[in-house]
């Protein structure tokens, strides 16, 4: 019986179609998934905003309706002072009233005994009444612990207030919950006379604040200065409850702090749980007042439209789903080339290339096991070929190594020449001035002027100095004076101008003519814990360049810090250092200048006392009037 050629490509095609159905359709549903999200993400930004732009016109209204009342008490209130009578109240409180329909009531009260014929008590009272307007005097009664009344007087300035006014002798009281502006009036004199108060009934206010809303089921709630609600839909909150009243500080706690951040005069949005619904609720407080305006809107009418996403989210996935298995037809029809490519290899190794990879498949069709045969044959040519390229690359690079290794040692033995015939140099110019001085002392036997004797000493003496300052660096250059170093004491306390101070006249016996200008920006207590002994051997070096490289006329050193560092700057006028050289100037054994004095130790060894401190020696390449060096050490 034959076999089935048919068979291992159906094979095939079934495995190509069972895996791009395992990855699309997971992609698929994720970033349908992900589509979903961001279009609640997006819903839940644009209701916020749409609340925000609800609240802000809404407190605009209310706004200029309270701004209305203020201006209407604050364009008469100048008469009760200035004609202060009982007649002048009565008719400056009707006038308010009559003149401005958005005020329910006003009510003028003076402080005691302002007339002594009505004794203690006087208040003029006026109340609208539908279209009709009543003037009155009060009957007496203690109005001045009134919070409308007291408020004002205390703060010594206008006001709003609430209140609900449980004691009203003339029957005349707006019903319900009164919002008043009090303002207090004084006489030329400074004294105080009377309160005018302006009142607005809270159901006024009420229909005024909910006019608008945003959603169906929305509504505003605003709150006093203590959280009773002023204004909310269930009437038996209204003035009896406050937003803390019943609540549990473990379930409710978002309601809680909700109601501090309002009676805290803040603004702002927040996802609220109220009543076990979420509502999105936005919040600000009422201008010139203590209370707060909050605007409601349930999820449920938030989210109505988003819901409705889901009568298109059934069509789409259906169509994607469609989509995909169009996809995966027209993949398995395209499921032999990897036959094609393979064809091309193997052409391409029958011409010679052997350069062709032929990975291994991890297939066990007959694909697969058609790639791997050819895959370990070409494995078997590359490992004899790759065996004689190996050996060749092999020995370029122990010849490159070599050619390396040699070039390095020639520049090793010419630096060791140079160092060794420079060093030598150096110390000899020296030795032969003090021994020639020497010589000529010996052979005068102390006949030479006084004057000439002590310029010889000195003479000798600085070149005792050079000398041993090149000891001293070479030794320091040594592996005995880096271990010397690094296990020297660093936490001395330095006094750090005494230390400059020290390292100038260090510098004076070397240059004695030398001017250096020495400032500072902290007092001489100022102290850091380093080495003195290294950090003075830094100071002397940049110090000693300075005079050596320089006119010898404008040498400074100068002290500043930070928070954290303490900053000793060197600068000089003179010929400074060429651009070529940035690279090399912390270069142990480098000098700018092979003919010029030192073995090019200084600056390198300066470097390092400063980086084993925990500090740095920065050269500042912008300065071009000479040379800049700064030494920074942490405080």
């Amino acid at each position: 019986m034959k076999k089935s050629l048919v068979s291992p490509f159906h094979s095939l095609s079934t495995k190509l179609s069972v895996g791009i159905i395992l990855f699309a359709v997971p992609v698929f549903l994720v970033s349908l998934g992900f589509l979903f999200q961001q279009s609640r993400k997006m819903v839940r930004r644009e209701a916020t905003e749409r609340a925000n732009s609800t609240l802000n016109a809404t407190l605009q209204r209310l706004n200029r309706h309270l701004m209305a009342v203020e201006t209407a008490t604050n364009v008469s209130d100048w008469q009760v002072p200035e004609y202060l009578d009982p007649d002048t109240l009565l008719a400056v409180s009707r006038r308010v009233v009559r003149l401005n329909p958005h005020i329910d009531g006003c009510s003028i009260s003076a402080e005691p005994y302002v007339f002594p014929k009505y004794g203690r008590y006087f208040s003029a009272y006026s109340v609208r009444e539908g279209d009709s307007i009543t003037t009155v005097i009060e009957k007496q009664y203690e109005y001045f612990e009134k919070i409308w009344y007291k408020k004002p007087r205390e703060l010594r300035k206008a006001c709003w207030v609430d209140f609900f006014d449980e004691i009203d002798s003339l029957e005349l009281t707006i019903a319900g919950r009164i919002a008043s502006y009090g303002k207090p009036l004084y006489n030329d004199s400074g004294k105080l006379v009377a309160i005018i108060s302006t009142d607005l009934s809270l159901q006024h206010l009420s229909k005024l604040v909910t006019a608008e809303k945003p959603y169906p089921n929305s509504y505003f709630a605003m709150l006093g200065e203590d959280g009773t609600y002023f204004i909310h839909p269930d009437t038996a909150k209204l003035f009896k409850q406050t937003i803390f009243t019943d609540q549990d500080a473990g379930s409710q706690a978002d309601l809680i702090a909700l109601g501090h951040e309002m009676t805290s005069g803040r603004r702002g949005s927040v996802q609220v749980n109220i009543n076990g619904e979420p509502c999105l609720v936005c919040y600000q407080p009422i201008r010139g007042t203590a209370w707060s305006l909050a605007l409601i809107c349930p999820d449920s009418d938030i989210l109505r439209g988003y819901h409705q996403l889901t009568y298109i989210l059934i069509p789409l996935l259906i169509f994607g789903l469609v989509v995909i298995f169009l996809l995966i037809s027209h993949v398995v029809g395209h499921s032999i080339r990897p036959l094609n490519r393979l064809l091309e290899q193997t052409q391409n190794i029958a011409g010679g290339n052997y350069e062709v990879h032929i990975p291994q498949s991890p297939r066990k069709d007959v694909v697969g096991r058609l790639q791997n045969s050819f895959a370990t044959m070409l494995q078997s040519l590359n490992f004899h070929m790759g065996s004689i390229r190996y050996m060749a690359d092999q020995t370029k690079k122990r010849n490159e190594e070599l050619v390396k290794a040699t070039k390095i040692a020639e520049e090793a033995d010419r630096q060791k020449t140079t160092f060794m015939q420079n060093m030598t140099h150096q110390i000899r110019t020296p030795l032969n001035i003090i021994m020639g001085f020497a010589q000529v002392i010996r052979d005068t036997q102390g006949q030479l002027p006084e004057e000439e004797m002590r310029s010889v000493t000195e003479m000798m003496d600085h070149n005792a100095k050079t000398l041993n300052r090149m000891v001293l660096m070479l030794f320091d250059s040594s592996d005995s004076g880096l271990n010397e170093e690094l296990n020297s004491h660093k936490d001395e306390v330095v006094p750090v101008n005494d230390v400059v101070r020290e390292s100038i006249a260090f510098t004076h016996e070397h240059f004695p003519n030398l001017p250096v200008k020495f400032e500072t920006e902290l007092p001489d207590s100022f102290c850091i814990r380093t080495s003195r002994l290294y950090l003075m051997r830094s100071l002397r070096e940049l110090l000693y360049n300075s005079a050596k490289y320089s006119d010898g006329q404008h040498v400074s050193v100068r002290i500043t810090s930070t928070d954290t560092t303490v900053r000793f700057v060197f600068e000089d006028t003179g010929p400074g250092i060429s651009e070529d050289y940035y690279d090399y100037i912390f270069v142990l054994f480098t000098k700018v200048n092979d003919l010029s004095e030192g073995l090019g130790l200084g600056l390198p060894l300066a470097k390092r006392h400063v980086v084993n401190l925990g500090g740095d020696l920065i050269f500042d390449p912008d300065y071009h009037d000479g040379c800049r060096f700064m030494i920074e050490l942490p405080i």
